[in-house]
């Protein structure tokens, strides 16, 4: 199910990425007392009682600028209010209605969005009851008293966004569907990759790179098993954004990976496996999805009977820490085995949804730590009593021990491997906390 989101616009320095790391709950954003700080809009998702909703932070709207930074800030928010369920417009009531605040104001009525008008650094009553009153003139309703940076009047706005989102999807009955993000560089083949599985063109395929600029949901029925395919716009590295519509297909694939179950990242045979392959596996390792690595184009490469062998060797070597991951060959083109990600989908989704047995789980890895007991740190001597599986979709195994905090990182992967020999888990991030006995 798609997040609600809201959008923080405004003029330069009212505090807008103050407020955004206020309502994400960490320091996501860069907070300076500079205009022009926020060039990139930053996305994160956030909650307010018990409800998830994303929302995007952007950089100082100057309505009729000529400068190239700020006419491509104008840009980007434009795309973020075209994004969003519901418009966060702030102000900074200490400077009273700024010509800019105009400005903004009406581009907002021009949108037909929803919009809540923010009144910041509201930060005591006696400037609430004084200068509230002037914003009016916005025409964009009664301003909402808020302090961003101190949370005076955050948790009453907040309580007043949830009423204004979308009402809340029903969750489906039955099965609910996997969901498979197609992910990676420009021009590997993703568009392609998809329309090879779905036998017909879904998806506009040319060579020039970002041809795709949004993401595609697509439901595939595969032997019976119901899928909703996700092909996103290809992921670049930031420098090489050259403008606000690409940057947008980038925010708009990491919402795909966060909203996947498993991600195919396809990589181009014809180049190899570079360091933006690389980023892209961690940005999903990271988000704790399941990972298939799909090398495509495969039919260009010229190969004998260890060409494959040696492919995935380099691989491994590159990536040692994701020696989990599965990897295939296939040409999205021809389509050879272009069916085979999927069915190494569906098994990596399944682990996921694995829950082991707490009296399964000691009775093996026990017998694995007695052989192989933790080392003695700091003079300490450490011992691992009882484990359990607390979560599941990524799935988390929590251990008991008397010092859970000297636990070294080398003891934990040896525990993984020992995890992963005896239960699988291929293309699946798990995760551990050790926890006093």
């Amino acid at each position: 199910m798609s997040l609600p989101v809201t959008a923080i616009v405004g003029r330069p320095n009212v505090g807008k990425s103050t407020l955004f790391n206020r309502l994400v709950g960490e320091r996501k954003a860069i907070t300076e007392a500079i205009s022009g700080v926020t060039r990139d809009r930053h996305y994160a998702k956030a909650d307010w009682a018990g409800r998830e909703y994303s929302v995007i932070d952007t950089g100082g709207i100057v309505a009729d600028s000529n400068d190239v930074f700020e006419k491509a800030i104008k840009t980007q928010a434009e795309l973020a209010i075209d994004e969003a369920d519901v418009i966060l417009f702030l102000i900074d009531v200490t400077a009273g209605v700024h010509p800019l605040d105009q400005e903004v104001a009406v581009m907002l009525r021009r949108s037909g969005k929803k919009v809540l008008l923010l009144a910041n650094k509201t930060d005591n009553t006696n400037r609430e009851n004084l200068e509230l009153g002037q914003f009016y003139e916005l025409g964009l309703g009664e301003p909402i008293p808020v302090s961003a940076i101190n949370g005076r009047g955050v948790g009453d706005f907040l309580d007043i966004l949830l009423k204004n989102f979308p009402p809340e999807e029903e969750k489906p009955e039955g099965p609910v569907p996997m969901k498979l993000a197609i992910v990676g560089k420009p021009n590997v083949g993703k568009s392609s990759y998809l329309n090879a599985l779905l036998g017909y063109d879904r998806a506009i395929v040319t060579p020039i790179a970002g041809t795709t600029r949004d993401s595609l949901h697509t439901d595939y029925t595969y032997y019976g098993q119901t899928i909703t395919l996700i092909d996103t716009a290809g992921l670049r590295r930031k420098k090489y954004i050259k403008d606000a519509l690409e940057l947008f297909s980038t925010i708009r694939t990491a919402k795909a990976i966060e909203e996947c179950d498993v991600a195919l990242v396809l990589v181009d045979a014809t180049e190899g496996v570079e360091n933006q392959d690389a980023r892209i596996l961690n940005q999903v390792i990271d988000a704790r999805k399941g990972v298939v690595l799909v090398v495509n184009k495969w039919d260009t490469v010229e190969k004998d009977t260890m060409t494959a062998v040696k492919f995935e060797k380099t691989i491994r070597e590159k990536f040692r820490t994701l020696d989990y991951v599965p990897i295939v060959f296939i040409s999205a083109l021809t389509h050879q085995r272009h069916t085979k990600p999927l069915e190494l989908a569906i098994k990596v989704n399944a682990d996921r949804q694995k829950r082991i047995g707490t009296s399964e789980l000691n009775e093996d890895l026990l017998k694995e730590i007695e052989r192989t007991p933790p080392p003695n740190v700091q003079g300490r001597d450490l011992r691992i009593n009882y484990i359990t599986q607390v979560k599941t979709e990524p799935p988390v195994f929590a251990f008991f021990s008397n010092f859970p905090d000297l636990i070294p990182d080398s003891y934990s992967r040896f525990l993984e491997r020992a995890l992963r020999e005896k239960y699988g888990y291929e293309g699946v991030p798990i995760s551990f906390i050790f926890r006093r006995k």
